[in-house]
């Protein structure tokens, strides 16, 4: 496997039959009615992934959006031969939707992120980076975050201090898409 500039300890994608192609990355995204970032964000995948040097797929799964997203993301897959579109009939909620992209996911690493534009691409390498360097898994952190605070980041903190006290794992937010 090529990681480009890194290295990795992975066996391949051995969760795959022989007659299905390996691959170093995926990238999974849920989409809930984000018409108007998703240019934007697959042109910002692209241009970071491609730089990476990596075999990669993007695999955008339409989760019932009202908007008019999936008309983008047929184009976007219509143009681009590693963009796959996945399209439930009805919004099932982000879970469903990841769980449904990790399924046909064929690379040896997979990376989950929002299509919100919150989760920034250029992070993509850095994630790669820690898992190159023997992390199994790499969790990010929204420290910018741009939802009301009273309403969103209030309850996030309290849930993220819970969860971390509960289980003894140490992260700054356990609700962030971002994670390899």
């Amino acid at each position: 496997m090529n990681l480009g500039p890194f290295s990795s300890n992975h066996t391949g994608c051995s969760h795959k039959t022989k007659d299905e192609a390996c691959l170093d990355l995926s990238l999974v995204v849920p989409v809930c009615n984000e018409k108007n970032n998703l240019g934007e964000l697959n042109q910002d995948l692209l241009s970071v992934v491609t730089a990476m040097g990596v075999s990669f797929e993007i695999i955008y799964i339409d989760d019932g959006s009202v908007d008019g997203s999936l008309g983008v993301l047929k184009s976007l897959a219509a143009s681009c031969d590693v963009v796959k579109v996945i399209v439930f009939r009805r919004n099932y909620g982000q879970t469903a939707a990841l769980a449904a992209g990790f399924k046909i996911a064929r690379g040896d690493v997979v990376v989950a992120m929002d299509a919100d534009l919150q989760n920034d691409p250029r992070d993509i390498p850095l994630l790669m980076e820690r898992i190159s360097n023997g992390a199994d898994v790499v969790s990010g952190w929204r420290k910018d975050r741009q939802d009301k605070f009273i309403t969103r980041r209030i309850p996030s903190m309290l849930a993220n201090g819970l969860i971390a006290k509960i289980t003894g794992v140490k992260l700054h937010d356990f609700g962030c898409t971002l994670k390899a």
